[in-house]
């Protein structure tokens, strides 16, 4: 199976289908801290990770970077309101390894999405994953103790664990660099 075959899973796309949506897309890599994109751009592309790690991240009023998603294996790389509202990115797309991914060009996608008839529900489903685990994330920042949402993204995610600076990571969980240190290190005396 083709890697953008995993990417687009769906049960009724025929082969057809899948030649189509793999003629929208090429082969492009990106290396390590390079953007895919930057706040104030407008998204007119998305990427599909073959390989490597990405983040979306903002920039506080103090300047800061505070990590809002990762990106692994098989996901998608977008920032969905800049590309389907066609308005400046508030939010910044980056490599945190060099990654090698397909993407699509806005023009391209709406096309494959007027032309395949399953399509608008893939769509439709992988929009209601990412919303839900959006909400997830959100009612666990707040219910969730730090040293939880620590676990959960390790168990969940070990690659990000393994491959982003614990400054994203830190960022991400909504704690500081020495508080996620401190967790780390109390959790491996366990």
């Amino acid at each position: 199976m083709s890697m953008l075959r995993k990417v687009y899973q769906h049960p009724t796309f025929t082969e057809n289908d899948y030649q189509k949506i793999e003629d929208a897309h090429t082969k492009v890599s990106v290396k390590k801290n390079d953007h895919f994109l930057k706040a104030g751009e407008v998204c007119k592309t998305y990427y599909c990770l073959e390989n490597g790690l990405a983040r979306g991240y903002v920039t506080d009023q103090k300047g800061n970077e505070i990590t809002t998603g990762f990106y692994g294996k098989h996901e998608i790389v977008i920032e969905v309101v800049s590309l389907f509202q066609q308005v400046p990115a508030k939010e910044n797309l980056q490599a945190v390894t060099d990654s090698v991914c397909w993407k699509i060009d806005f023009e391209r996608f709406q096309d494959i999405f007027h032309t395949i008839e399953a399509f608008p529900e893939w769509g439709r489903s992988w929009m209601a994953q990412n919303l839900f685990a959006c909400k997830l994330r959100s009612i666990s920042m707040i219910t969730d103790s730090a040293t939880d949402r620590y676990l959960a993204l390790q168990k969940q995610y070990p690659e990000i664990i393994q491959q982003a600076p614990l400054k994203y990571i830190a960022t991400y969980l909504g704690i500081t660099d020495t508080s996620l240190s401190r967790i780390r290190r109390n959790l491996s005396k366990k």
